[in-house]
């Protein structure tokens, strides 16, 4: 995505995960809230304070979007300087839809904790097998069927409501009004079923947000899974140019 849009003029910028790409490997245990309030405070510190970026457009996929949520809620001063967000198959408490997915997660989660990782490549959810100590708040999301932090309990900075015992995210999304790019894929049935995708985008409750699913009854190539939505040839025929329209919607000079 980011060479596409690189040839149509736009500067792009890449942040890995730790232990991800050519990052570095990882010496101790991290979670999604490692990376929301390190390695994206990290990154949003270098673009907005050393280089000094004033359009900057943020594309997630998956847990890069849970990520950027998590942390935009706790460091709101940054929801005025992004012109817009594009989140690729994204949820974080919606992979349930009945007791069959239920008991495929709860199976899942007890076969990452016995191997200590996830085995992505082998049921092509990925290129990445991440541990289960990463995975656990996942799955921890999902079975329950919220959005609750494992660091608001133990730091008062957190922001939280009023008399709640334990902080869920969720309470704290409608402040995220960057109008937000949501993409599901029909054949993501597992980590980020277009439901769940919809329901993470509605807890925005921002009129500008716009929801697609790519699928061959909508006309698509493709009833996509997890990974070809954002890194396969249709995907750069018919995905990625909607997100460069997206862009070219919400920028303050193109």
């Amino acid at each position: 995505v980011a060479g596409y849009l690189a040839k149509l003029g736009h500067s792009c910028y890449i942040m890995e995960w730790r232990g991800h790409g050519d990052s570095s490997i990882p010496l101790t245990n991290y979670n999604f809230e490692t990376i929301a309030f390190y390695d994206i405070a990290a990154t949003f510190h270098y673009l907005y304070d050393e280089l000094k970026l004033d359009n900057l457009h943020a594309i997630t996929h998956s847990g890069g979007g849970i990520c950027l949520t998590m942390f935009l809620t706790q460091n709101q001063r940054y929801i005025n300087k992004i012109s817009s967000i594009t989140m690729l198959a994204c949820q974080a408490y919606g992979a349930v839809l009945n007791p069959t997915s239920y008991t495929k997660i709860a199976l899942l989660k007890n076969m990452t904790r016995l191997l200590g990782y996830v085995p992505a490549k082998r049921f092509k959810l990925g290129p990445i097998n991440e541990s289960y100590h990463t995975m656990s708040q996942w799955y921890h999301w999902n079975l329950g069927k919220h959005f609750k932090s494992s660091l608001a309990k133990h730091n008062s900075d957190y922001k939280k409501s009023s008399g709640d015992k334990g902080f869920d995210y969720r309470q704290l999304m409608p402040s995220i009004t960057i109008p937000i790019y949501a993409i599901s894929a029909k054949g993501d049935h597992f980590i980020a079923p277009s439901s769940g995708c919809q329901l993470f985008l509605n807890d925005f409750n921002n009129s500008a947000n716009v929801f697609r699913e790519f699928s061959k009854a909508n006309g698509n190539l493709e009833d996509y899974n997890h990974s070809r939505v954002i890194l396969s040839g249709n995907a750069s025929k018919e995905i990625w140019p909607t997100i460069a329209a997206w862009i070219k919607e919400h920028a303050k000079y193109f």
